[in-house]
């Protein structure tokens, strides 16, 4: 079990420095775009680089068309922020003194509840209004699959949760 803890925590803090970069960097291009700080568009008009913070250096490329803001990019960067916000949330369980608690279920159904019903519905949207490549139709089909194996853990929880429960009362 310590090396599932020490695996555990060193990935709870892998998801949460991803989870911060992906949100910050989607909070950061949200305020670029809405106030036109640190962009530059170049090839006449049709992409803009969105400049690292007080430089003229670009750190994101885009295309300058709001279906492709909104679905191909925005639509990539905050869920992913959220998701590995819920994995480290995830990881965060297995490192912890008790490990059947009903809060711990509680994190193991927002991961496996936001994998299986979040990703397909966003991907069918974005595909009305931009061209989605088929290695994405994959990543939905992994984030399903991550979410049936989450599901399966909660309830190997729940039931984890209550045995205890049960020796609980008989000690």
């Amino acid at each position: 079990m310590n090396q599932t803890k020490i695996i555990s925590r060193i990935l709870f803090y892998i998801c949460s420095v991803l989870s911060a970069g992906y949100l910050i960097t989607a909070l950061y291009a949200l305020l670029c775009l809405a106030t036109g700080f640190s962009v530059t568009p170049y090839g006449n008009g049709q992409y803009l680089h969105i400049n690292y913070p007080f430089t003229q250096q670009p750190f994101l490329n885009i295309e300058d068309n709001y279906p492709y803001i909104i679905f191909s990019f925005m639509l990539v960067l905050i869920p992913y922020g959220i998701f590995f916000w819920l994995s480290a949330k995830v990881f965060r369980v297995f490192f912890q003194p008790k490990l059947f608690t009903k809060e711990h279920i509680l994190q193991l159904k927002r991961f496996y509840l936001f994998n299986i019903f979040i990703p397909l519905p966003l991907v069918i949207i974005a595909s009305f209004f931009v061209e989605v490549e088929s290695i994405i139709w994959g990543l939905v089909f992994i984030h399903f699959m991550l979410g049936i194996f989450c599901l399966f853990l909660a309830n190997i929880f729940k039931q984890g949760l209550h045995l205890q429960n049960e020796q609980d009362l008989i000690i």
